[in-house]
């Protein structure tokens, strides 16, 4: 004769916490819920009263107020591109000096080495700002004059319209930005690939594998799913960064001309350029917010996709 299998007990402690965990990701949810409702109800009246389509117009005035003119496309595109560019740059260095510290690196040096890296994280945006302009600028500018003259012929190495003096441009934001989120890729992609089971590193090396052979049959495979996951978090930081672009790009008006070598704004410094003088004017303060809202679904669409994608690859690992 069987007996029925009693049901667990829960003891208080464990509804306690059960409950404030719940509560905190419902808290969560709905805090990024009434960010972007904010942000929609704030914009609207800008968005009614604007007078250029907020979709595809260039045009950017809001001092005027009974022609009030505002468009994201210039927005959109220095933000991307910038970001896309940091991302291209930084994933290979990331995934390379992971490995490194990860497989290759004697204990000693590995950890002091790991700590050099994350501080850079430690480091203000500004002084990033101030060393993208004043000296690394400088020394892009020779490759950027090379880039334009022997492959001009391609639309994202053509000549910028605006050729902002100083190389204040999207190719020197770009760079700058990869070293700034270098540290979070490399840090989190470094975490999960120190996780890679022993076993089966083992039984790769016993198996005649070399160490580059251990890494792409099992280091790898095993941390893809992480690696993508830090590339979308660096690409979120990028998106979201202020004032080191607000003082590398040039905000010389940006024709439809999509060059990494032109001037412009990103969501984030058009905002805090402008959004104090604005401050006096509702309609004026709308127009920014409503920049800002662009700014907000773009990098919950890009989490989303991470997620995604980090979901799918552990269903198919």
């Amino acid at each position: 004769m069987t007996t029925a299998p009693s049901k667990p007990v829960r003891r208080p402690g464990d509804r306690i916490f059960s409950g404030i965990a719940s509560g905190t990701g419902v808290f969560i949810v709905a805090l990024i819920g009434a960010i972007g409702i904010f942000l929609l109800l704030q914009a609207i009246p800008s968005l009614q009263a604007n007078n250029a389509n907020f979709l595809f117009s260039y045009a950017w005035d809001t001092n005027d107020l009974n022609n009030l003119r505002f468009g994201i496309p210039d927005l959109l595109w220095v933000t991307v591109a910038s970001s896309l560019l940091a991302l291209l740059l930084a994933m290979p260095i990331s995934l390379g000096i992971a490995l490194f510290l990860t497989q290759y690196a004697p204990r000693r040096l590995a950890r002091p080495f790991a700590y050099v890296v994350d501080l850079l994280a430690a480091v203000p945006s500004i002084i990033f700002g101030l060393w993208g302009i004043q000296v690394l600028a400088p020394v892009l500018t020779p490759f950027a004059e090379w880039l334009t003259a022997n492959l001009g012929w391609f639309p994202l190495f053509a000549k910028g319209n605006v050729n902002p003096a100083g190389g204040g441009h999207i190719f020197t934001a770009g760079v700058v930005l990869a070293v700034m989120i270098l540290p979070t890729v490399t840090g989190v992609s470094r975490e999960v690939f120190a996780r890679t089971p022993r076993e089966h590193i083992e039984g790769a090396l016993a198996l005649g594998a070399t160490r580059w052979e251990v890494i792409q049959t099992t280091v790898l495979p095993f941390g893809k799913a992480g690696f993508v996951n830090a590339s979308m978090l660096g690409l979120g930081r990028a998106l979201g960064e202020t004032m080191a672009l607000y003082l590398i790009l040039s905000t010389t008006a940006q024709q439809p001309f999509f060059s990494l070598f032109d001037g412009g704004s990103t969501f984030a410094s058009k905002i805090a350029l402008g959004i104090s003088e604005a401050a006096s004017s509702p309609l004026a303060a709308g127009a920014y917010i409503a920049a800002g809202l662009v700014l907000f679904v773009l990098t919950f669409a890009v989490n989303a996709t991470a997620r995604s994608i980090v979901a799918r690859k552990k269903e198919y690992s």
